[in-house]
């Protein structure tokens, strides 16, 4: 059993330092996103850090029990944009509310936007999230609603353009979001459709380019959008400082 299951046998004081922990982190990591340093979460959480890391070993390991609701709540929203009669009306209510959510939490929408690591039923739901996703665009493009060279990828960016509007735009305009991502569906319109001038990212390009990493031929393979920023606002943590941070 990992240190973010809510274990049973867990003593009372030590399961309420675990529920303390969570909800600190979860109301920091929304204010601030997900590099807010954990000394600055034990102290809201009003416990040591030694208690921290021993509840939780890792950055990690707090986020997947923070955003394991978060990510579970994405696959819902796909679930029901692909019950939706309406192809073109499924893919809106899979980018709104998928963006609301972002919009709603900076935590999450860095978890969104850099993929960062996961694990266990976390990252299942999150694969699974990856490919509701396809079949959304594959059955708008079925439609001809959707434009035809539309690809995951290019969803994937879609997504990480959108974190970045919210993190520039959450303390002046908190819903200018909403016009971006406006301005985004008419692009992905098929009627009116004009040729792009580049061919889309492979997947391992993608990859490279949401994971913030250089080019490298024996990367292992992930999901689409797994990785970090390829730029990011001043005194932001990049995904290197978080991995590297998972292994100290």
């Amino acid at each position: 059993m990992t240190p973010t299951e809510d274990e049973p046998g867990l003593r009372r004081d030590a399961r309420r330092n675990r529920e303390q922990l969570i909800t600190a982190a979860r109301e920091l990591f929304a204010e601030r996103g997900v590099d807010v340093p954990l000394e600055e979460i034990a102290r809201r959480a009003r416990v040591s850090i030694g208690t921290l890391y021993n509840r939780f070993p890792t950055r990690g390991h707090l986020v997947d029990a923070v955003f394991a609701d978060r990510v579970a709540a994405s696959v819902r929203i796909a679930e029901a944009a692909l019950d939706m009669d309406d192809p073109w009306q499924a893919l809106v209510l899979l980018l709104e509310q998928t963006c609301e959510l972002q919009a709603a939490d900076l935590g999450y929408n860095d978890v969104v936007s850099r993929a960062l690591p996961l694990r266990g039923a976390a990252e299942q739901a999150r694969a699974r999230g990856y490919e509701l996703m396809r079949q959304v665009i594959v059955r708008a493009q079925e439609a001809a609603v959707l434009r035809a060279d539309i690809t995951l990828e290019d969803m994937a960016f879609v997504l990480w353009g959108h974190a970045r509007t919210v993190e520039a735009t959450a303390a002046v305009a908190p819903r200018a979001w909403r016009r971006h991502l406006a301005i985004m569906l008419d692009g992905l319109r098929a009627e009116a459709a004009h040729p792009l001038p580049e061919p889309p990212l492979r997947p391992d390009q993608a990859r490279q380019a949401l994971s913030g990493q250089c080019a490298a031929e024996h990367d292992e393979p992930r999901a689409p959008g797994d990785g970090g920023p390829l730029s990011r606002p001043p005194g932001r943590q990049g995904r290197a400082h978080y991995d590297a941070e998972q292994q100290s």
